[in-house]
């Protein structure tokens, strides 16, 4: 009986071994078999994802995701994502893949997986010219808008959290923060160092510039965990899209600048 027993279970352990390997090749396999990639990309965040003045999708996340999409053999489904739900929609497999300007942070390692970084962002608090801005203790007596779960948020809640008298008005997406500032609702805004132009853009009579920065991040492509065939096909074609210099012509495009030497080498 105990030798049955033992059998029994040693037969269960291969067979649920098993499955989880066979789990691990799905998502790459799904992909393939589907003839179709599911991206979730944020287009409210330009210029990393937008709509163009036909309501195309465009933006440098696009690019990539096609480029991906391309060299996958497979149709690329584009899902609208917004900063606070990257990681749900993820997660509840409503995506196969996020590339929203979505910064590798240690935080979000402890949920999900990240490619090799194919881009950089670097975030910045932004506000009127004329006024004292060097740091997180000017922001005293101030209100500032970022977008509710993004890595501004992250880092301005790291860089307040000793200041007295500062008060953060969160939004929803990054078209609602930038609304408010380009409208004068705000005056001081934290958020990637791209969107400052779009504010000024949508309202050039607004004084809004960057005051300083509150960190640099690597861009990556999110996976879930446990998808070791994904994350390795992933990590290869940024390898080769990096070398063969497709990544850096699309960031190129649309921040005016190259990526930066140590990734480019």
């Amino acid at each position: 009986m105990k030798n049955r027993r033992f059998v029994l279970g040693s037969l269960l352990a291969m067979t649920l071994l098993g499955s989880a390997s066979l789990s691990f090749a799905d998502a790459l396999d799904t992909i393939k078999k589907r003839k179709k990639i599911l991206v979730a990309v944020d287009i409210g965040a330009p210029p990393f994802g937008m709509l163009d003045a036909q309501a195309r999708k465009s933006g440098s996340d696009i690019e990539a995701a096609q480029l991906l999409a391309k060299d996958l053999g497979v149709e690329l489904e584009v899902v609208p994502v917004s900063g606070p739900n990257r990681v749900p929609f993820l997660l509840t497999k409503k995506a196969d893949v996020v590339m929203a300007s979505f910064s590798i942070t240690d935080e979000r390692k402890k949920v999900i997986d990240y490619s090799l970084p194919y881009a950089v962002l670097q975030v910045v608090v932004g506000g009127p010219a004329k006024q004292k801005l060097a740091s997180f203790a000017d922001l005293s007596g101030k209100t500032i808008a970022v977008t509710r779960g993004t890595t501004s948020d992250q880092e301005l809640s790291r860089g307040v959290k000793d200041v007295s008298n500062v008060t953060v008005v969160r939004y929803e997406d990054d078209a609602t923060t930038n609304t408010a500032v380009a409208t004068g609702q705000q005056d001081y805004i934290a958020a990637a160092m791209s969107v400052l132009p779009q504010v000024k853009k949508a309202n050039p009579s607004r004084d809004v510039e960057s005051r300083f920065s509150m960190k640099g991040f690597p861009l990556g492509i999110g996976i879930r965990k446990n998808e070791p065939e994904l994350k390795s096909y992933l990590d290869g074609w940024v390898r080769t899209n990096v070398q063969n210099g497709k990544l850096n012509e699309i960031y190129k495009k649309h921040f005016g600048t190259a990526l930066p030497a140590d990734m480019l080498n």
